[in-house]
């Protein structure tokens, strides 16, 4: 029997601060994720471990070395979308999306660039957000593991651009 989709609610606060200056959007929490309260919680989502890789800084393993990692290197973290239909985890099942609202971070932080985490996320930033934003924003492969085309090193060398963008 296939798990049909169910409305669910992002509960996760922006990650952000008056230094924020790059803006990394996912599309909508996963399970662990929406579980852990927390931006990729589930273990074999790459997304930790490409960030300190290309920031060239330890694997974070907390919550508390998640959030000093991304606030140290002025980035912020949010989602595009703040409710939706969604089965499981998949993006490619979401229905009903209602974005969420970016002048939270972009209101209180000097945001100078967007960069997308995967395709589904960066084809809803476009679709909601990118007529009323007028920044720039860069679609980055998805470090989901359902990303299967993308290893680490692959990965790595695409996100490069935000440690570049730091400089």
């Amino acid at each position: 029997m296939t798990a049909s989709p169910q409305t669910q609610v992002h509960t996760i606060k922006p990650l952000f601060d008056s230094n924020s200056q790059i803006l990394i959007l996912g599309s909508f929490p996963s399970v662990k994720s929406r579980e852990g309260s927390f931006f990729y919680h589930h273990p074999q989502n790459r997304f930790w471990k490409v960030l300190a890789q290309v920031l060239n800084q330890p694997l974070p393993t907390t919550i508390e070395e998640k959030t000093a990692l991304v606030l140290n290197n002025h980035l912020a973290l949010w989602d595009v979308i703040a409710s939706c239909e969604i089965t499981g985890s998949d993006d490619n099942s979401i229905k009903n999306a209602v974005p969420n609202d970016l002048s939270i971070i972009l209101d209180n932080a000097p945001i100078k660039r967007i960069f997308i985490n995967g395709g589904k996320a960066y084809s809803l930033y476009q679709k909601f957000m990118q007529p009323q934003i007028h920044l720039p924003a860069v679609k980055l492969p998805s470090t989901s593991p359902a990303n299967a085309r993308y290893n680490l090193a692959r990965l790595a060398t695409s996100w490069q651009q935000i440690a570049d963008e730091l400089k």
